[in-house]
């Protein structure tokens, strides 16, 4: 587990350097899991130290909401005030989000399949 471990950390750690030195704009969690995608594309199957890592941290996927939970009740004045701009902006995304998705189905999905 620990070797699995390990490299997720490296690819997030490779992922911080870059978007520290060279694309400031994106945060380097998101580069870190890009590349890491990229290099398991490259590499073929996911190595059994990793699919141990990655199968822990699904079962408690949970506990990383506590955080953002936290966050929201901490800046919940602000919420309140500002109530109408963030259901807009939910609601805007999900629409958004179905559209693309139909979208990306409809260009996927083989022509002679329309049920």
């Amino acid at each position: 587990m620990i070797p699995g471990l390990v490299h997720i950390l490296l690819w997030q750690g490779v992922g911080e350097m870059v978007s520290h030195f060279i694309l400031p704009h994106i945060p380097g969690p998101v580069i870190g899991l890009v590349l890491l995608l990229g290099f398991l594309a490259l590499r073929g199957p996911v190595p059994d130290s990793m699919a141990l890592v990655s199968d822990a941290f699904s079962q408690h996927l949970g506990l990383l909401f506590v955080p953002a939970a936290t966050g929201v009740i901490l800046f919940l004045p602000q919420l309140q005030q500002h109530a109408w701009a963030v259901v807009f902006a939910l609601f805007s995304s999900v629409i958004l989000t179905i559209a693309v998705t139909a979208a990306a189905l409809k260009l996927t999905s083989p022509e002679g399949n329309s049920e």
